[in-house]
């Protein structure tokens, strides 16, 4: 929690009182719930109400089971062979060190590196390049590629549907690894990643996703789900960053929910990295040794997680008022609601927390490291066998009513769900969901300004805006150097141009 967000008032004074008799009392002996063949969870994403997954089922054709296979070369440009490609298509890429960005916004192409001898086709910026791969086309898929030294993204998905990101190996591409933004239906497994200083793997704005059998470390966070819904991260191995697995809401994005994350699973483990994301931005205000982290997300469950060694809590649970800052945006509601802990395996997590977490512990006479802490609003939550573990902030949780989430496979859909229907008089706002989101909120910081700093800025000037946009310069010494976005034809530029400042919320 951000300091200063934690008040301790005098009242405790006459609490400390008060709490004698909870020392003095006999132990009672614990509710034991075992997971095994227990009632398995029922809620969450019901496939029936939802009108693109009915569509998908009949309206999507597999163009890849005719596609032809397109070879590139060490020495050859991979775009080259988008620009060639026809939706279905698949392109080959054999080892050897490609630097440029791709960009792809066709339908049904295939990005897969062809491993020979352990040896990978490796996109490689040069510290100067800003994104690797950029999809806004649907039914998408990249493997087995190596990318490194990019400023900016080095997978990121601009509003694509039906994507697969799989067995990359990512290092050091700026603020994002793995970046889909406003897809839905999408699968992000087997990936390497690291050295990423805001998010390893961040789900933007999206739904029906499926992150699992990643390796996340040294990075600011490790997975991030984030304004997203339906989705399920398991089997992951999350160690060494600042946080490891988040569950957030951003206030100020289009999009103003997080909801039904089943976290299960996974390895969360060490996750002290100093924090070395740019000043300002939403991961700028994880404490170091967080474990998992759900900030005003509603309907997580965490399950089966082993979850230790984090020196600030295993699990911290925070509304919007009490970590970081208060949302300026009043259609974004701030608490974290039925956030459902199952079984999980935590040790040694909390042994070097900050004072905001001792405070919250004296507050009812807690001692020990924290394994899980919840602070601030939030209502119908739920813990099992919580004698287990050192918490603080959940003593009035009830028992949950179901022990596992066995019942739930996957939040993916059995058919391709269709493509956007974009209207050409959408095409700025679809451009501005799909792109601009990723690094800018209406009215607070996530890595650039605020889009009411930009629209004060530019006013009723949109041609400008536009031009900047494909050739930005920084002007402000607090917020980093933006990626030019000239891979977008004037004509989109113009219409981003005009919906940002246009934009209310």
């Amino acid at each position: 929690m951000s300091k200063g967000k934690v008040i301790l008032s005098a009242v405790l004074v006459a609490a400390a009182f008060a709490g004698g008799t909870y020392y003095g009392g006999k132990n009672s002996a614990p509710v034991i719930t075992s997971s095994a063949g227990g009632a398995s969870f029922t809620g969450g994403y019901d496939k029936s109400q939802d009108i693109q997954s009915q569509a998908g089922t009949t309206d999507v054709v597999d163009l890849k089971a005719t596609g032809n296979v397109i070879v590139v070369n060490e020495g050859e440009l991979i775009m080259d062979a988008v620009k060639a490609a026809e939706p279905g298509d698949t392109i080959q890429i054999m080892p050897g060190t490609y630097h440029e960005t791709v960009y792809v916004d066709k339908e049904s192409i295939s990005l897969v590196g062809v491993i020979k001898e352990g040896e990978r086709a490796t996109l490689d910026g040069k510290g100067v390049l800003n994104d690797a791969i950029l999809y806004s086309g649907n039914n998408f898929a990249v493997e087995n590629l190596k990318i490194t030294r990019y400023k900016g993204n080095g997978i990121m998905g601009q509003a694509g549907n039906n994507f697969v990101i799989r067995n990359n190996v990512i290092v050091d591409t700026g603020i994002y690894g793995i970046f889909p933004q406003l897809g839905k239906n999408g699968v992000v497994e087997h990936n390497v990643i690291s050295g990423i200083e805001d998010a390893a793997i961040y789900v933007g704005m999206s739904d029906n996703i499926q992150v699992a059998y990643n390796d996340v470390f040294e990075s600011v966070a490790g997975i991030e789900i984030e304004n997203s819904r339906h989705a399920i991260v398991e089997h992951n191995y999350v160690h060494n960053n600042t946080g490891g697995i988040l569950a957030f809401i951003t206030p100020g994005l289009p999009i103003k929910t997080t909801y039904d994350v089943i976290i299960r699973n996974n390895f969360v483990v060490d996750n002290n990295h100093e924090n070395f994301a740019i000043p300002g931005s939403m991961v700028a205000m994880i404490p170091p040794g967080s474990g998992i982290v759900v900030w005003a997300g509603d309907d997580v469950i965490i399950e089966g997680n082993i979850i230790t060694n984090n020196k600030t809590a295993g699990i911290l649970i925070s509304d919007h008022i009490s970590f970081g800052n208060a949302t300026g945006d009043p259609d974004s509601e701030p608490y974290p609601d039925r956030t459902m802990i199952l079984d999980n395996v935590m040790m040694k997590n909390g042994y070097d927390t900050i004072d905001e977490v001792k405070a919250l512990m004296l507050t009812e006479f807690k001692q020990g490291d924290a394994d899980i802490v919840k602070v601030g609003g939030g209502i119908d939550s739920c813990i099992i066998n919580r004698h287990r573990y050192v918490t603080v902030g959940v003593d009035d949780w009830k028992e949950c009513d179901f022990t596992n989430t066995d019942n739930i496979d996957t939040y993916l859909l059995d058919k391709p769900v269709p493509p956007r229907d974009i209207d050409a008089s959408e095409r700025g706002k679809i451009a501005y969901l799909g792109i601009c989101t990723g690094c800018h909120t209406y009215s607070g910081t996530m890595i650039g300004p605020p889009v009411q700093i930009i629209q004060a800025l530019y006013m009723d000037n949109p041609e400008g805006l536009a031009e900047w946009i494909a050739n930005p310069t920084k002007k402000r010494e607090d917020y980093p150097e933006m990626p030019p976005q000239n891979y977008l034809d004037e004509e989109t530029r113009l219409a981003v141009a005009k919906y940002m400042l246009s934009a209310k919320n």
